[in-house]
């Protein structure tokens, strides 16, 4: 397929490209973003994914997936993207931000085959579970146009990642850390990598991964397409954007993250004694909830509460091994766990459908944590609560974060028990009776556990119990289980029809 470029800036030549444009525009001052000014106009935006430049084959995936109308900032996007452009997206968190570069680095890929350990598209991504997903909502278009993925994060197999490099693979998707080692390695190289996206940049620099990313973005090819799409932007986004995106398209909605209309905002004034039972009583309504804690060892205290009081409870922290994070994810997407009790981890790079409600029992310290836990609901056009608990010492620090998001919220002091606190959030009495979370006995090992590849992965983490056989279960504790999808490798995930939404599980 032709693809027309819409501008002349992809010029060949040895040096960076970047060199004439670094000094464009001025700094941006200490916690403010200069959006970039466009020089080439953008082409306009499109109302159906019928009018795009795609191969056949990847629209006919789209169908297949339920997906028929773009979101605004992929119907904003993709004409440009697919043209050649570079491109900057910002987006709150749920607004279809990976199907906005996904499909263009899919499109723009396609027909072409990469050699062993030369991939030819990046997407860096900040944490472990935002790379899985990445990997998830792409791998039925990769597979509908050939193109073979691996995706490689720290705490998995460092060998099996290396042989999906070196058997060939177009399109990878990474964290900062473990892409620098397979290169320092030898097994894998950026040079023909001529397709970059940087997903949740803010993130990466938070992190303090900026030095490795600069070093990545020095080693892919400098005369190709560069794609940065977040939920915020801000000073340190703006030193990768003016260094790295020439002449970008730019587009920018809810430029606070928080402008979400279908979802709720309280904060709840609750006495210190009474805020245990609170959370308790939260967690044990019907549906599933995330819960917010500051430290692992909170979450892991709490989780062990929960389960003796009879909810079905697990966490979710920096402390549990990848494969534990992996499962206990699955089994909160299927419903075998209601209540994830969860550290920042969990933040971003996590899509539940039907979740309405996340709590913050420890109420964030950034008004960008704050943004991006309550993300996690009101995705995709749903709508959500975001529901805080504030004792009388926070209460003076909550207004100041929330007047820094951007949000007025709903003020109401609650106490356990009372009818107000089951109306916002449906909080009951927990049974009482203790609770074990099982998981299923390992069978085989999955061959495809580190991301080596699109072919035995799933689209989503859906059924961490009900696909692999019922009965032979064991104590999740023992760290034990069958990765992301809890089937054994090669077995094809059940299909169900799917809600249209061109998000998809977009970060």
């Amino acid at each position: 397929m032709n693809r027309v470029r819409t501008n002349d800036r992809r010029r060949s030549g040895g040096g960076p490209r970047r060199s004439q444009t670094a000094g464009r525009r001025p700094a941006a001052p200490q916690g403010e973003f200069a959006l970039p000014k466009t020089v080439t106009p953008a082409l306009p935006a499109v109302d159906s994914f019928a009018e795009l430049d795609m191969p056949a084959r990847l629209l006919a995936a789209l169908a297949g997936e339920g997906v028929s109308v773009p979101f605004p900032i992929q119907a904003a996007t993709l004409p440009n993207s697919l043209a050649g452009r570079d491109v900057l997206g910002r987006g709150r968190t749920g607004s279809g931000k990976t199907l906005a570069f996904g499909l263009a680095l899919l499109a723009r890929t396609a027909g072409r085959r990469a050699e062993p350990r030369r991939p030819l598209a990046l997407v860096l991504v900040p944490t472990r579970e935002l790379a899985q997903q990445v990997t998830d909502a792409l791998t039925p278009y990769a597979r509908s146009l050939g193109l073979r993925s691996a995706t490689v994060v720290g705490g998995m197999s460092i060998g099996r990642q290396a042989g999906a490099l070196r058997s060939g693979a177009e399109v990878v998707v990474a964290t900062p850390g473990r892409l620098k080692d397979l290169i320092d390695r030898g097994d894998c190289h950026l040079g023909d990598v001529t397709i970059t996206v940087l997903d949740e940049a803010d993130q990466m620099t938070d992190m303090g991964f900026m030095p490795q990313v600069t070093a990545l973005l020095d080693q892919v090819a400098p005369d190709g397409q560069r794609m940065l799409f977040s939920a915020t932007l801000d000073r340190n986004v703006d030193r990768l954007v003016r260094r790295y995106l020439t002449d970008p398209v730019v587009h920018s909605v809810d430029p606070s993250a928080g402008a979400v209309t279908t979802m709720e905002h309280h904060v709840l004034h609750v006495h210190d004694t009474d805020k245990h039972r609170t959370t308790t009583e939260i967690a044990a309504r019907d549906g599933r909830v995330i819960m917010f804690l500051d430290t692992k060892h909170a979450v892991d205290r709490l989780v062990k509460h929960l389960l003796n009081n009879g909810v079905r409870a697990a966490g979710l922290h920096g402390g549990k091994s990848q494969p534990q994070r992996t499962r206990t994810l699955a089994q909160f997407k299927d419903g075998h766990v209601t209540a994830l009790v969860a550290t920042n981890v969990a933040a971003r790079g996590i899509h539940v459908d039907n979740l309405d409600l996340v709590v913050n029992v420890d109420p964030p310290s950034d008004h960008k944590d704050y943004l991006h836990r309550g993300g996690r609901t009101a995705r995709a056009g749903e709508s959500g609560s975001v529901v805080t608990l504030v004792t009388p010492g926070q209460r003076r620090d909550m207004t100041r974060l929330m007047a820094s998001a951007g949000i007025t919220p709903q003020v109401t002091p609650v106490r356990s028990g009372e009818a107000e606190l089951s109306r916002i959030t449906g909080a009951q009495a927990p049974s009482g009776v203790p609770v074990v979370i099982t998981v299923p006995v390992v069978e085989r090992p999955r061959r495809a556990a580190s991301g080596g590849g699109s072919s035995s992965r799933g689209r989503r983490s859906r059924g961490a119990q009900g696909r692999t056989g019922q009965g032979a279960t064991q104590q999740s504790r023992t760290g034990q289980g069958r990765g992301a999808q809890g089937r054994p490798a090669g077995e094809a995930p059940r299909r169900r029809p799917r809600r249209q939404s061109a998000g998809g599980s977009a970060a």
